[in-house]
């Protein structure tokens, strides 16, 4: 079912994790400046992403150009030349804004989690958030069983990958500090609502 275009919550990451080296080409594009044109060329003829097939290749990355451009050049820049860790946490900032199913997961449940030392994260944390999403946005849309297993699956994958969680198995809640010039970024350009989510364990 389609969200109707206003609600806070869509299924918009079902289609990737947070992606790092494709998302690192991706910034790298971005910085360039490229057109319409010089985009489609390096995604589709060029193949920058290494996809088997250039709508794959495209599908990727406007979810990847999508995240990002909730972030000005800046962020960019980290996620190109950051290390690893620094890089995944910027993304999953960026992750954040554009999708608020996964920022307020990370105020509202997570931050309660780590306040309460918890831990481990549970199937059944996620699936009474999203339940509870619908008593705060009545606009969002009722998934199928299959959109919300992915949503679950992708979600506790992306929190593995940024380092909130031990492993995709056990879930083991893991203290994480957000790094330093991410932090610097994201308050100089009122990214306060990313900060918040990203600082859940913060005492």
């Amino acid at each position: 079912m389609a969200a109707p275009a206003d609600t806070r919550y869509r299924a918009n990451f079902t289609k990737g994790g947070l992606m790092v080296p494709e998302s690192r080409l991706v910034a790298d594009v971005l910085l360039q400046g490229v057109d319409a044109a010089g985009w489609k060329q390096a995604i589709a003829g060029d193949n920058l992403l290494r996809k088997r097939s250039p709508t794959t290749a495209l599908t990727k990355a406007v979810l990847i150009r999508a995240r990002l451009r909730t972030m000005t050049a800046g962020l960019w820049r980290l996620v190109r030349d950051g290390d690893k860790p620094l890089a995944t946490q910027a993304l999953f900032a960026a992750t954040i804004t554009y999708s608020p199913l996964v920022g307020d997961f990370m105020d509202l449940v997570v931050r309660d989690l780590y306040r309460r030392f918890e831990e481990t994260l549970k199937t059944q944390h996620w699936d009474r958030y999203v339940e509870d999403c619908r008593t705060r946005d009545p606009r969002t849309p009722d998934w199928s069983t299959g959109t919300l297993t992915s949503l679950r699956t992708r979600a506790f994958g992306m929190l593995t990958e940024a380092g909130y969680l031990s492993d995709a198995r056990t879930r083991t809640l893991r203290p994480l500090t957000v790094a330093p010039a991410l932090v610097d970024y994201l308050k100089a350009h009122g990214q306060d609502y990313a900060l918040r989510c990203m600082q859940v364990n913060a005492r």
